[in-house]
Parts: C-alpha cells; structure tokens; sequence
C-alpha cells in the first residue's frame, strides 16, 4: 500500500490486490457487496455521481457527525503486472465550509477556537 497525501485536504491511497479488476470493479461500484464496506449511510447519495464502467466510480460522501461536511470519495481500478488489480483511492473535501473555517481559525481566535 502506498499512502500518499496529494493536496492540502485530499488523501491519495493506493492498494495492489491478487484478485482480478472485474472482481475488484464489483466489489466497488455494485451496491449490494459495496455495502458490506461502503455503507450508503456515509454516503451523501447511494448513487454514484460518475462511473466510467470497470474503470472508475466516484461518490458523494457526508460525515455522520456535525459540522456533516461533504466530500468525495474516487476509485480507480486498473489490471498491474502481477495480473491482479491496483485500486487508488482519492478522498477528496469538497466543502466550501471547511475552507472558511480553517481561513478564519488560523491564529486569530476565530470560531474554530471557540468552539475548542
């Protein structure tokens, strides 16, 4: 596994696996067996918000626990040289939200601060 921080509030993982792509592509993109690990519950929508079919899928995600801030959640799927699968993970914050709140708490007291 190589964990990899991309952006300032993303999160890049990526994970070789021995089964092959379309087994990995079903566990990730098929609601039923999704659930067993992805409950819809962290989901801000069960649907998928984009899908390039046995590639990629991306989802809405929501915390479960205030301030609730949204994000989104990338998975790609592609065959590596052992003939299993490699899955990258990009969690992305998405939330306007977070980005004031972090502007308005650094070293000023602001609401961040207050709320500690």
């Amino acid at each position: 596994m190589n964990d990899v921080k991309t952006e300032k509030h993303d999160i890049e993982l990526e994970y070789d696996f021995d089964e092959p792509p379309q087994k990995v592509w079903r566990a990730i993109s098929i609601p039923e067996f999704r659930e067993s690990w992805l409950p819809s519950d962290a989901l801000a929508d069960p649907e998928a918000t984009s899908v390039t079919p046995g590639q990629e899928v991306r989802y809405r995600m929501r915390d479960n626990a205030p301030p609730f801030l949204e994000s989104t959640v990338t998975f790609t799927v592609t065959p590596n040289a052992s003939g299993g699968t490699s899955l990258r993970i990009i969690h992305k914050l998405t939330d306007a939200r977070f980005d004031r709140m972090t502007d308005t708490a650094a070293n000023n007291n602001g609401p961040l601060m207050l709320a500690a």
